[in-house]
């Protein structure tokens, strides 16, 4: 593992990036004050965070406000690496091993979140300690470098501000356009945190309590600030490089790609025969077990919005991450009712300080090394076939697993399809993929309409045993993970191509 740290900032072995392919001196320095400018405005960000954090001394969670502001700084880094690299050629600090790091830090702040959140609504950091973590366990299925794990960073601070707006502490309020203005650049999941805010001001519009359900009416100055910020709010959301065209993203998501939502697996129904789907229905049955026998009482909002999670996330797994932050107070109240709260004279900083050593030790010994992330990445994507392609190329165009694509984009490969369904769909071309995936009848004329001439899959998929079945394909690569199919020509020559790569394979 510490090799690791000693050859991170190597760059022996490979060029800077002006000596990479054919660069022009505009297009060159376009890349690099593109990313420049990126990177400052990154930059501003935790700038404006630590303004906040110096002028007022009394800001609460002051640690989620630092990671935070960290975790955005490292964002904009990876862009001032990008421009660095035209001189100096640090790759291996932005490898596999740094992606790994880099997750690993990213669910680090989602878990710190959640786990204040629990603590401000139920008063007890034991509960929500114990609460949080084997509901976060639930959400890291979902956990993977993609836009949508900072969308959940910001819907979890979202709930935060709002609670303690809630509470009566009502400045962290005032960063919520800027929350929002961030957001909607990132990541689609920015209207659930419109939504949020506005169960949280619906539900102040009104004063009742039924049973165990209760509802509080906002003060009018309280009413005046959450309507001021909303309008704040909405007006940050057109500030996008596509104006509002990105900001409407979410709603043509949801309406104008069926075939993604029907198709996709993470846009599937919760599979209850699975362990998570398990665990996810013992904790609702345990919920509503403990409100039959101790009846606690709730606050409309925080029910609305449990409701909300539980729903989202029985028709669709992803949504399982919805249903994490939305119930994970709820939890933490039920269980503080058995577990007493911190007291800090009970504090043992000797023993805390030596078992956190430990954590941190024990991560940096077990941090996989690289060859054990290549050997992961190999059991699951195409890495020897693309190796076999870009020594015997096979004739294009080529079809490929789903799962397969977005590894091939960034192995400089041109793909049927990748991992952007919504792109495909509009096309058509998912839908001809998902009718192809399920063997329909005409298959092999859908692909030849493609004019599709290679087949790249996981091996053992349906579609390799038709083409197997074919005298018009032969496959020329195989292994424990995927296998290569080349269509056949009429052609002396392509014959000849076919037959060479058939001996290399076999050899």
């Amino acid at each position: 593992m510490f090799e690791f740290f000693t050859t991170l900032f190597e760059s022996e072995g490979f060029s800077p990036r002006w000596y990479c392919g054919n660069w022009t001196s505009e297009l060159g320095w376009m890349h690099v004050l593109s990313d420049l400018g990126v990177w400052s405005a990154y930059v501003t960000i935790p700038l404006i965070i630590g303004y906040f954090l110096v002028r007022k001394r009394d800001l609460p969670f002051r640690g989620v406000l630092l990671l935070f502001g960290a975790f955005i700084l490292a964002c904009g880094t990876t862009h001032l690496m990008d421009a660095v690299m035209f001189w100096w050629p640090a790759y291996r600090l932005g490898g596999l091993r740094g992606l790994e790091a880099l997750l690993i830090v990213l669910g680090s702040v989602v878990m710190v979140a959640l786990y204040a959140f629990a603590t401000l609504r139920s008063g007890n950091c034991k509960a929500a300690f114990f609460v949080s973590v084997p509901l976060i366990c639930l959400a890291t299925v979902s956990f993977n470098l993609r836009p949508q794990m900072v969308g959940y960073l910001f819907l979890i601070l979202t709930l935060i501000a709002m609670e303690r707006f809630r509470q009566g502490k009502q400045r962290s309020i005032w960063l919520l356009p800027l929350l929002f203005l961030v957001w909607v650049n990132t990541h689609g999941s920015w209207i659930i945190g419109f939504g949020i805010v506005g169960v949280y001001f619906a539900s102040g519009l009104v004063s009742f309590q039924v049973g165990q359900l209760e509802a509080r009416r906002w003060t009018s100055s309280e009413r005046l600030r959450l309507e001021i910020v909303l309008m704040l709010s909405v007006a940050a959301i057109p500030i996008t490089p596509y104006g509002t065209r990105l900001a409407v993203y979410p709603f043509m998501f949801a309406w104008s790609l069926p075939v993604n939502v029907a198709q996709i697996q993470e846009w599937q129904v919760m599979p209850f025969n699975v362990v998570g789907g398990k665990i996810f229905l013992v904790f609702l049955l345990g919920f509503f077990l403990a409100q039959v026998m101790f009846r606690f009482s709730w606050r409309l909002e925080e029910f609305l919005l449990f409701l909300f999670g539980t729903a989202m996330a029985c028709l669709h797994v992803r949504f399982l991450m919805l249903f994490v932050p939305f119930f994970a107070p709820l939890a933490a109240v039920i269980l503080a009712r058995w577990m007493s709260p911190y007291n800090k004279a009970k504090d043992q900083y000797l023993i805390n300080f030596a078992m956190m050593a430990g954590v941190v030790i024990a991560m940096l010994y077990y941090f996989p090394s690289q060859h054990q992330i290549e050997e992961k990445v190999a059991s699951q994507f195409p890495v020897r076939a693309l190796q076999y392609l870009r020594e015997h190329p096979a004739p294009g165009p080529l079809f490929n697993t789903y799962g397969y694509g977005g590894y091939m984009v960034e192995a400089g490969l041109k793909t049927f399809i990748d991992g952007r369904g919504d792109l495909f769909e509009q096309t058509g071309v998912l839908a001809d993929y998902i009718y192809i995936k399920q063997l329909k009848p005409g298959v092999l004329r859908v692909l030849s309409g493609y004019g599709i001439r290679s087949v790249l899959m996981g091996r053992g998929e349906p579609l390799l045993t038709v083409l197997a079945a074919s005298p018009e394909w032969r496959r020329v690569y195989s292994d424990d993970v995927s296998e290569l199919y080349v269509k056949q020509d009429t052609g002396d020559g392509p014959k000849q191509i076919i037959a060479e790569s058939l001996r290399v394979a076999t050899r």
